[in-house]
């Protein structure tokens, strides 16, 4: 006496497959969190550019000013942070 095999649920396994697959990894509000990040990391590198001199003979003093020595950097680690807290949120379902 042999067992039938039922093709239903194979059928039922790859369709929840497929609604699997198209699940994203991030919600909606995690890409908002981390296209922010990422702006106060470019935000920070251009506010860092600048203050060289044309001429190698003379020195220029807005190399040591406050948007590039403390700023800057300071907005680039913050970006950095929002980016880690946008990776770590769990997203709404």
């Amino acid at each position: 006496m042999a067992k039938e095999s039922k093709a239903a649920p194979a059928v039922a396994v790859k369709k929840k497959t497929e609604d699997k697959a198209t699940e994203f990894a991030f919600g909606k509000e995690n890409y908002l969190i981390v296209f922010v990040g990422l702006a106060l990391i470019v935000l920070g590198f251009v506010l860092m550019v600048g203050g060289g001199s044309d001429d190698p003979k003379v020195f220029n003093e807005a190399v040591y000013n406050f948007q590039r020595l403390t700023l800057a950097p300071i907005l680039i680690l913050a970006g950095f942070v929002v980016e880690i807290f946008a990776i770590m949120k769990k997203p709404k379902d």
